[in-house]
């Protein structure tokens, strides 16, 4: 069976699925059709429902949980490793809320945590996230919110740091952030759900197990090149959360899909959001 896979570049997508896209572990006879893009447009293209399995921001998934499932392995959540809202200089909160804040897409789970901390900022600017260091730089906003490696980045440019949105969520809720996940396609039957699950776990593994074995996959598909910065955004953002969300993991996300419809950018709570449910 052929199915679409959606994933973007950062080290800890292509680390993960490096091994289920290149034969390196059995797929039970599922064909992977990749497809590599930014994590907004994937988020995106999940509202057309028109790829089967996809990493999606947590925001996103709060939008199309009507139409996709998640998976308890390939997600991203952890703790210290939440968006970074920062700035060419100290900002006070009212000057920075008055003035231009770049984010990576609008359905982003950095712009949803931002928009929890930080509700009266309403002059966002969509970036791509991997050029939201160069628009501060270049005065194209006052602020910025970074996701993925620009956190080991964005210090070398002499950026600083205004808040972690991470551990405001912490601090607050006494639960690991939940960035991004990996869906699959309701309408397909329950049973090819869980074998995309077991596979995608078994590819989790087989990268955790052979550190080495994904490298020129990942490297290929880094933006930023440096062998230090990639092995820091992998060792941060692939943790036991990864291989199995738990019930810590699924707790966490569904506090903050409560939390999207508190502040009334979603209209419903799903009650069912695990795949083969």
């Amino acid at each position: 069976m052929k199915l679409t896979l959606g994933f973007s570049t950062c080290p800890n997508d292509t680390f993960i699925f490096d091994a289920m896209v290149h034969g390196k572990i059995d797929t039970e006879g599922l064909i992977f059709e990749p497809f590599m893009a930014d994590v907004e447009e994937l988020n995106r293209r999940a509202f057309r429902h028109d790829i089967h399995i996809t990493k999606l921001s947590f925001h996103a998934f709060a939008h199309v949980a009507g139409h996709y499932k998640l998976l308890r392995a390939g997600s991203a959540l952890g703790r210290n490793n939440g968006p970074l809202l920062i700035a060419r200089e100290n900002l006070a909160v009212g000057k920075m809320e008055k003035g231009i804040v770049a984010i990576p897409g609008k359905y982003t789970t950095a712009n949803l945590l931002f928009s929890i901390y930080f509700p009266k900022a309403g002059r966002k600017k969509e970036i791509l996230f991997s050029d939201i260091e160069d628009a501060l730089l270049h005065k194209e906003a006052d602020a910025g919110v970074i996701i993925h490696e620009n956190r080991f980045t964005f210090e070398k440019k002499r950026l600083v740091k205004l808040a972690d949105l991470g551990e405001l969520w912490e601090a607050e809720t006494g639960m690991p952030i939940p960035l991004g996940g990996i869906v699959v396609d309701d309408s397909l039957p329950p049973e090819i759900q869980l074998r995309v699950e077991r596979v995608l776990r078994r590819s989790v593994e087989h990268g955790r197990a052979h550190a080495g074995s994904p490298s020129s996959f990942v490297r290929q598909h880094a933006r930023e090149i440096d062998a230090e910065v990639i092995r820091q955004h992998i060792a941060l953002f692939v943790n036991e959360y990864t291989v199995d969300l738990g019930e810590t993991g699924i707790n966490a996300i569904s506090m903050l899909i409560r939390r999207a419809h508190e502040l009334g950018i979603i209209d419903s709570v799903p009650s069912h959001f695990m795949a083969g449910s």
